[in-house]
Formats: structure tokens, sequence, C-alpha cells
């Protein structure tokens, strides 16, 4: 009982020794990889590309921005920053300068979205983005506003952001109901609002048998009666958008009168 006793704590030993052994061998393999991120700021993009390569990492050129204070050319930030562990195949982000700002921001308000971006990309200028909104009082497609402004001078970025016009969405209504009212002046009403008269019909009408022949006569032949024309005094009995239903400026109604 003694010697299998001693076995199993042995064994025990044993396997304890092997987890330990093989979690510190795990742990060298990681920390194996890492390597520390080297200083870039201040050196140009190929010869960060060269520092950055030797440790097996990445480098990409985020974005630019204009400095007095880092040459043109030169790297003027980094992300991660220098002497952080990473593992191999990270990529670091970096900021390029562009040197002194040597470029006037022109004034594009007041022209359209095409021609302000000609006159930006002309200029070496970029834009970062574009918003629209409506004014009913202001044509659509027209810068109304930049940033930054017209011959700013402490400019960051080579890009311009614009604030353009666009068309102003129809009024929309809630159709009302005109069933019972004349033609005529349900007809008045649209045009006053906006609106179109569209299709007007009239209802069918189920006629009687005749009842006029006697008892072995054949009937006379009685001849169709010509179509009822609508007129300004027709009564409205449905139309089209039917009431309640939301409609915009423009909408063609349409209706069926007797």
């Amino acid at each position: 009982m003694k010697s299998f006793f001693r076995f199993a704590v042995l064994a025990l030993v044993l396997v304890i020794v092997a987890m330990v052994s093989g979690l510190t061998a795990m742990r060298f393999a990681i920390h194996g990889q890492e390597v520390a991120v080297p200083a870039l700021v201040g050196l140009t993009p190929g010869e960060a590309e060269r520092s950055v390569s030797g440790l097996g990492l990445q480098m990409f050129i985020e974005r630019e921005y204009y400095s007095p204070q880092v040459p043109e050319g030169k790297i003027m930030s980094q992300l991660p920053l220098p002497g952080t562990k990473v593992r191999r195949g990270w990529q670091v982000r970096v900021a390029q300068s562009l040197g002194p700002t040597r470029v006037t921001i022109p004034d594009v308000t007041g022209e359209s979205e095409h021609a302000a971006e000609l006159n930006i990309r002309r200029r070496g200028l970029d834009v970062a983005s574009m918003a629209q909104v409506a004014m009913p009082e202001i044509p659509e497609d027209q810068v109304l506003a930049q940033s930054p402004t017209a011959n700013a001078t402490q400019l960051v970025a080579p890009k311009i952001s614009l604030l353009v016009t666009e068309a102003a969405p129809p009024q929309a209504f809630v159709m009302p109901s005109f069933v019972g009212q004349p033609l005529g002046s349900v007809s008045r009403t649209l045009q006053d609002a906006g609106f179109r008269l569209g299709n007007v019909s009239v209802a069918s009408i189920v006629e009687a048998p005749d009842q006029t022949s006697t008892p072995g006569q054949a009937g006379v032949a009685t001849p169709p009666a010509p179509p009822v024309q609508p007129s300004p005094a027709s009564i409205i009995v449905s139309q089209f958008p039917a009431a309640g239903q939301k409609v915009v400026a423009g909408t063609a109604v349409s209706f069926v009168v007797r």
C-alpha cells in the first residue's frame, strides 16, 4: 500500500512539473515574438519603413498634417508610442508632415458642388466631408459654408469640409374628404392648394327594364341615352387618394361623380 501511495505522489509531482514546464515554454514563446516599437518621429517614411520592417512590423501613413516645426516629409507622430511591446506583424500608424502652410484656402461659398471641388483640388487640397441641408430660400447644389474659411492661416490638414444646399422635400398634407361636395368648388380648392385635378368619371346608373309594352306586343326598342358628362354641379361620390392619406403638393386627385 505504501509503495502505491509513493507511486501516486510521484506521478502527481511529474504532472505538475510537466504543466509548469509547458506554461513556461508557452510564455517564452509568446514573449519571444514581442518587440519594442522603435521611435519613428523625425525620420523619413523610407527610414521608418526600414526600421520597423527589421523588427517584423509594418508601417502605414494614416494622415498628413501641416507643421511649422516638423520639416516636410518627416514623421511627426506615431501610434503605438515608442517602447510599446507589440507582436511581430503589428501595424504602426504614423502621420507625415507637409511642412509649413503654403496654400491659400479659396472661397468656394456660392459655387456649385462640382465647381467647388474643382477649385479645391486645383490648389492641391482635398474635400474632407460634405454635408447637405435643405434651404427653401436658396437654390439647390450651392455651397453654403466651408471649413476652414477662406484665407484661413491656421490650417492643420489639407482638407476642406463643405455644406451644400439640397432641394427641399415637397410639403406633405393629409387628404381631406370631398365626398358630397360639388365638383366645381372642389376643383378651385385643389388648384389654390397646389394640387391637380385628375380623372373625373360619372358613376354608372342601372336603368329599370321597359314596362310600356303590353302582352302579345313586341316592345319598341329605346335608343341608348347619351353618356352623362360631369359638370361643375356634379356631386362627388368617391375620390382617390382617399381621405386621410398623406399626399404631397402637385398630386393629382381623381373623382367619381353623379
